[in-house]
């Protein structure tokens, strides 16, 4: 099967304008994302998508490169935009600003689109602070390894160990912390782009929200990587450590 990967990367950040080619212990940013990628052994192509000529100059030099309308709400339009012009039965979707993006992350995530029509990541919650942050989406599966529901606030309640510390409720339950990688079958991505903005989406501002209100099974892969993304200009010193770990 034909799986691509595709980099949504956009130049103009809200929190850190030119992000994606911010340079990163000597390389642009979005080119440690893409190396990453290309080290995954279920993607047949990766694609960086942008709306920004700069980011094209930069990022064409190491691989595919796709301009798409500089009006698209999200990066999953964006998404569907390159589907449409490249040939492909599926896409995984990686976030631009994910230097150390595990490969066996996407591949998992590749693998479980082969059972159901999306699928992403989860990690358990270890970290304390993540715990009631609003900022980290949360996310209930089944038994079967589907996600019930995403949320940005803390979920499941575990109502018997509720008024103990927050050390002891992630004790008490395997908390789980949502990855944005997702892995979506070609039809399935461009079905989803033209439904309607859901309620449930709106309330929570998570757009996933919108396949699981219509329907639309997602498959959880979990895994023990832990994303590490590069935010605001502070990220930059801590992910060129982690990237120093890894090659010492």
């Amino acid at each position: 099967m034909n799986i691509i990967g595709v980099i949504p990367a956009r130049y103009a950040s809200t929190r850190f304008p030119g992000k994606a080619l911010t340079p990163v212990a000597g390389k642009p940013l979005i080119q440690h994302v893409v190396e990453r990628c290309q080290q995954a052994r279920l993607l047949k192509n990766v694609v960086v998508a942008t709306d920004d000529a700069r980011v094209l100059e930069v990022a064409q030099k190491f691989c595919q490169v796709e301009m798409t309308s500089a009006q698209h709400p999200t990066g999953t339009d964006r998404i569907a935009e390159v589907i449409l012009r490249i040939p492909c039965d599926g896409a995984i979707n990686i976030q631009g600003d994910e230097p150390l993006i595990d490969p066996e992350v996407i591949d998992g995530v590749a693998r479980a689109l082969f059972g159901s029509p999306m699928a992403t990541a989860a990690v358990p919650i270890t970290d304390l602070a993540e715990f009631d942050n609003p900022h980290v989406v949360k996310v209930v599966v089944s038994a079967h390894g589907r996600a019930l529901y995403f949320s940005r606030h803390t979920i499941p309640y575990v109502r018997d160990a509720a008024s103990r510390s927050v050390a002891e409720q992630l004790a008490a339950f395997r908390f789980l912390k949502h990855l944005g990688i997702y892995g979506y079958w070609r039809e399935t991505l461009l079905k989803l782009v033209k439904l309607p903005v859901s309620p449930l989406e709106e309330a929570e501002k998570l757009e996933q929200l919108r396949a699981l209100e219509n329907g639309i099974e997602i498959a959880v892969v979990q895994v023990e990587y832990d994303s590490v993304g590069v935010d605001v200009p502070a990220d930059v010193a801590r992910v060129e450590a982690l990237l120093k770990g890894l090659k010492g």
